[in-house]
């Protein structure tokens, strides 16, 4: 498996806000998607209850990593997910977080699992979504002081700036006219 991070990130951007596209709109692609993370077996096959799970699952995260984003924001309501059973796992390595299915709830636990061992490595309060509200994109903050807001400063930090610097401009030149 890929860093835990990148995984969640990954997972997080299979539904693009700004152009309203869904990476994992159906089993077929859902299947493919996991396959290519190496998350399920070739002969796997998810179907339109994992697509619900699967889409529940990714905005659960994009809520949270909203909430790592702006700390002041109500934290996102608690959420559990039975259809993705873990277990704890002794390994020489140490302990670790696997599923206990198998199949696409299998590989739907391990993203799950991917979020436990983001914050047992200490990655998980870095992983945010854009501050920008038409993107919230997923990336993982990788500022010395953890105040990263946009995914790219070029495009979204740009277009927040430029809206704000519109309005302050707007709101002088209508007290100018008072």
């Amino acid at each position: 498996m890929s860093n835990p991070a990148d995984l969640v990130c990954d997972f997080v951007n299979t539904y693009d806000v700004e152009s309203a596209s869904d990476s994992i709109p159906s089993p077929a692609t859902l299947t493919a998607w996991l396959g290519r993370h190496d998350l399920i077996g070739p002969a796997d096959e998810a179907g339109d209850a994992d697509v619900s799970t699967a889409t529940d699952l990714r905005e659960s995260l994009r809520a949270a990593l909203r909430h790592n984003h702006d700390r002041d924001q109500e934290a996102p309501p608690p959420r559990s997910f039975a259809e993705l059973p873990l277990r704890v796992a002794l390994t020489a390595a140490g302990p670790v977080l696997e599923p206990i299915a198998t199949g696409v709830p299998g590989g739907l636990a391990r993203i799950a699992a991917a979020v436990m061992s983001a914050h047992a490595d200490g990655t998980w309060p870095r992983l945010k979504v854009c501050a920008e509200s038409t993107c919230q994109w997923a990336f993982i903050d990788s500022s010395k002081n953890r105040s990263r807001s946009w995914c790219s400063m070029k495009v979204c930090g740009n277009r927040t700036k430029t809206r704000a610097y519109r309005a302050r401009r707007q709101t002088e030149t209508e007290s100018r006219h008072l």
